[in-house]
């Protein structure tokens, strides 16, 4: 089972990363300005995760495939890293659907 980090850039702002059970970073949040907002952020994730439709799948300036994961209102709430091929950005989206719904949440900010 993967698990939700939340942290606090230097800037102030909360934001979250979904790893793997390995320990591999699979999905980045953006900036939240209070942790109730980057909650509500690995909430969104973990309902909208399961919708093949909500997975956004591109590929960068330098050819880099990647994805973002989009809510019902069509705002990124994840991003993921920049992989070398269209299959391993696959596994990674897969990776996010077995994750996501039942990961556990730490708080790191304490």
């Amino acid at each position: 089972m993967g698990k939700f980090v939340i942290t606090k850039r230097s800037n102030g702002e909360f934001q979250f990363n979904l790893k793997a059970n390995n320990g591999q970073p699979i999905l980045a949040s953006e900036g939240y300005t209070t942790k109730s907002a980057c909650e509500n952020g690995i909430e969104s994730v973990k309902r909208n995760s399961q919708d093949e439709n909500k997975f956004d799948r591109k590929t960068s300036s330098n050819g880099k495939p990647y994805f973002n994961l989009k809510a019902t209102n069509g705002q990124i709430i994840g991003t993921s890293e920049m992989y070398e091929s269209t299959a391993a950005r696959d596994n990674g989206i897969a990776s996010v659907k077995s994750n996501a719904p039942d990961a556990s949440v730490e708080d790191l900010t304490n």
